[in-house]
Formats: structure tokens, sequence, C-alpha cells
């Protein structure tokens, strides 16, 4: 649009160039810059014809970031220097999360902090096309065709600053035909794999030094710390054996240095189509580890079966709360006719379960509960013989090789006085087994 040119004056006396942003940013507060960027965001914005509405207005603000990417990189360079305030007003807060854009958002920029969403009352309210257009400055013109035909977008960000990367996982949606987005920062260290606790059994089934095949899962509602969970294992046997690990995730989050391992990353859309597709090719590559971000379907949860069978360590994530529901979404993801080979072949295949919450503690943080199960021979003569119901009560039985229900691992929070018994209750999933254990002390 070259009615660009007569609403934005030259770089220096309006937003930052990309080689001077930092140099101006620090010399001006966070509000005033703050101001300035909203009034180009209103001079951008009224450019748009009222009379386009729907997605044909979020396509029409695309070809604007187009122009502007192309021509004018200086006032990009501004829209994402807001974000990226945005973004590190995050991670000082200690926030998980950042939600911003859509219907739902009205305007305000929203964190997660300790398990509380709540908008950021300190920070300026935008309208619908100017948070749009913040949202659209993160991305390059491939991302934002893709976002316009399929409604969401995957993707990952990355700030540097000095000698560390801050990293961030999006995902980019509408919401009633207003472009909305949620980002989550990924912590830049990896939790100390000790301080998972979990017991020297369970640890030898992870470790590819003592167990080289099998199907381990770890489980939970998205928050729920699952990909942090995954990244310890990974940490620790890159640090411990000598491998090949391949990674496949959308997006990828946490990148591992490689040590005693080779570590491989592919990001689903960027290095390969499909979660499928990405696990099929790597069994070519020789990997001795292979975890895939999400089994999301019966084709991929088929695939991870498959590879297994063939003999290669395989982690995944299940957006399931107990060891149990894990074991019935996937026979529940098959097709009638497939599902007895596919429970014959999950009881042979299957090592561990670990389904995990975060669980708000007495200390104002957040802390792990956890249920482990282990496929010993009568956890998988239940799955060959349809008696999943069985299997609550094999985990409560044998706390001796490592398993652990929810509701026991609760009651420990609880007696150690981290976190309350209401606190404790409200996560339990079998709410009356929790008090029987607490009454029972």
């Amino acid at each position: 649009m070259s009615e660009i040119q007569t609403i934005v004056p030259p770089p220096a006396a309006q937003t930052p160039t990309p080689a001077s942003a930092e140099k101006v940013a620090s010399t001006q507060s966070p509000e005033a810059y703050s101001k300035k960027v909203r009034s180009l965001l209103h001079q951008l914005t009224s450019k748009i014809p009222k009379n386009v509405v729907g997605i044909e207005r979020h396509i029409a603000i695309s070809e604007l970031m187009e122009e502007i990417s192309n021509n004018f990189s200086h006032i990009q360079q501004a829209l994402r220097q807001q974000m990226e305030y945005f973004l590190m007003r995050m991670v000082e807060q200690n926030a998980s999360d950042i939600d911003m854009g859509g219907y739902g958002g009205q305007g305000h920029v929203w964190y997660r902090i300790y398990g509380e969403k709540k908008p950021d009352r300190n920070l300026e309210t935008y309208s619908f096309d100017e948070m749009s257009m913040l949202i659209q400055s993160l991305l390059v013109a491939q991302q934002r065709s893709t976002l316009n035909v399929k409604r969401n977008l995957d993707f990952s960000y990355t700030i540097p600053r000095d000698d560390t990367m801050y990293r961030f996982r999006a995902n980019a949606y509408y919401d009633l035909e207003h472009l909305a987005l949620n980002m989550r920062f990924i912590n830049s260290t990896i939790y100390p794999y000790k301080n998972l606790k979990f017991h020297p059994t369970v640890s030898k089934i992870f470790n590819l030094t003592y167990d080289k095949s099998g199907l381990i899962l770890v489980t939970g509602i998205t928050g729920s710390g699952k990909t942090t969970t995954l990244d310890s294992i990974i940490d620790m046997n890159n640090h411990s054996v000598h491998g090949h690990i391949f990674i496949i995730a959308s997006p990828i989050e946490y990148v591992h240095r490689s040590d005693k391992c080779i570590v491989r990353h592919r990001e689903v859309g960027r290095d390969t189509g499909s979660f499928k597709e990405g696990a099929i090719q790597c069994l070519r590559q020789d990997p001795d580890i292979i975890v895939i971000g999400e089994m999301r379907d019966p084709d991929t949860i088929m695939t991870a079966i498959e590879m297994t069978d063939s003999g290669h360590k395989v982690f995944s994530t299940l957006h399931t709360c107990s060891a149990v529901e894990s074991i019935d979404r996937i026979l529940g993801e098959m097709d009638p006719l497939e599902k007895e080979r596919t429970r014959m072949r999950l009881a042979d295949v299957l090592k561990v379960i670990v389904s995990q919450k975060l669980v708000p503690s007495l200390d104002g943080e957040r802390v792990l509960a956890k249920e482990v199960l282990v496929c010993n021979p009568s956890v998988r003569a239940a799955i060959k013989n349809n008696n999943i119901g069985e299997i609550y009560q094999m985990i409560h039985e044998n706390t001796d090789i490592g398993m652990i229900t929810l509701e026991q691992d609760l009651k420990r929070l609880f007696l150690q006085k981290k976190i309350t018994l209401e606190t404790a209750m409200n996560f339990a999933n079998n709410k009356r087994r929790l008090l029987q254990l607490i009454n029972m002390k």
C-alpha cells in the first residue's frame, strides 16, 4: 500500500530501524514507546476499509503486513519490538502463558501466573485490528497464508538477549472472526531429572542403558508440564548414554545440545510434513530413541506402536488425566476392526505411563503430582483380557516397583504440608479414594 508512505515519517522520526531498535528502546520508557507504537497502529489500521469484514479483513491486514515487510521493515521491527516487550514482561513475572486478541481477549494482554490467568491492567488495550496487526508482525508471508487458509497456526518464536535465547511456543487462531494468540514460555533450562523423584525401577526403564525398547507415555491436560518432564528424561539420556535421539514436535520447544547422544530436532510443518511422516522417515536414520511430541490421531498412535514393535524406544504424550484413561483413549481411537489387534500389541510394547498434574502449593507456586503405571505381567494380562478397570488397584498395590496412584501422591504432598486438603481434593481423579487414604494415614 503506497499510502503507508503518507502516514509514516522516516524511520528515525517515528520508529527504530532494525539496527537501532534496541538502542532507541533503551532510551525510552516502555510506556512512551508503547504510545508511539499505538499511534502507528491506529494510523495503519485506519487504512483498512470499514466495509471489509470477516476473513477478508484479515487477508487485507495480511496484505498490508506483507507490504510493510517488503518496503517498510522498520515498521514491522517496531511492532515486533512491542510484542517482545509483552513477552519479556511475561518472563519477568514468571508467567507460563500470554494470551491476546480475539473477541474473548477484550483488547487486553492476559498472563497466566502460577495457574491463574488474568488481564494485565497496567498495559494499554488494543482494538481487534491492532491486535491482529501485532500478532501478524511475528509471522512471515507463508505463515500468514497458512493461517488465513487453515484458521490456525502453530509456530515458535525466539528472542535473543545477550547470551540467552528466550523461546516461545505459539498458536494463532480465530475467535469469533478475530485473530487471537497464545504463547507459552519455553524454559531455557532443563528441570533436573532427579527432582522428578521417580522410583529407581522406573528410572531404569526410562534409561536407554538398561532398556532399549518400548513405549513410554507422559500424559496430562494442557499446561500440566508434560513437555518439561519429557525434556528432563531426554536430557538424562543425552548425558548418560551414547545414542541417537530424534525429537518430532509441533513446534520444537526446548532445543537440546548434543552431548553423549546426537539429538535431532524435526519440527512438524518446517522439517517434516506430519508426526507420522517424521516418525516413519526417522526409522531410516538409525534412531535409538524417538520422541513423538503428541499422539494426536489413530495414524500417529499406530505408527508409535509399530516403531516400538521394530525394537525402538519411543516416548510420546497424550491429553489424558490418568493411566487407565490413557489406555482407554488409545484403544478408543482405533477402528473397531483393529481394536483387538491394537490391544494385544499395546500390551506387548507399553512400558510406563506417567499421568501428571501441576498443583497449587502453599508457597504460592505449583508442585508436581503424578500417577505412575509400570507394565508388569499382571498389567499386561489385564490389557489383553480387556480388564482395564482392574489396573487402578494394581497401581495402588505395587508401590515397591515404582507405581503410584495420583491419590497416593496427593496424600504424600498433603502430609508433607506442601498442599492443602482442599487442593488435594480438587485435583484428585477419585475423591472418595483420596478421603479413604487420608483417613487411614
